[in-house]
C-alpha cells in the first residue's frame, strides 16, 4: 500500500526534506515531491507530480509531496 507523507509530519519521522538543489525529473524546475518506487526515486514538481500520479502512485512504495510550500506567505514584512 502506498503511503503519503505531508509538511505536516515532524522532521523527525522524515529522512529528508526536499530544497532548492532538487530539481523536477520531467523539466528542470524545482521538486516539490518526491515518488520512491522499487526502482528507485523520482523528483517532480507540483505540476508534473500532479500528471503522473495516476499512473505512479498505485505502484509507490511513498509520495513525499511538500506542494504546500508554494502556497506559504512571508511572515517578515
Amino acid at each position: 500500500m502506498s503511503q503519503i507523507t505531508t509538511e505536516n509530519i515532524s522532521t523527525d519521522e522524515l529522512d529528508y526534506s526536499l530544497s532548492a538543489l532538487d530539481r523536477c525529473d520531467s523539466c528542470g524546475a524545482q521538486a516539490y515531491v518526491r515518488v520512491t518506487l522499487a526502482s528507485g526515486d523520482l523528483l517532480f514538481c507540483a505540476h508534473h507530480a500532479a500528471k503522473f500520479k495516476d499512473k505512479l502512485f498505485p505502484t509507490a512504495l511513498n509520495w513525499h509531496d511538500e506542494s504546500a510550500r508554494l502556497f506559504e506567505t512571508s511572515s517578515a514584512e
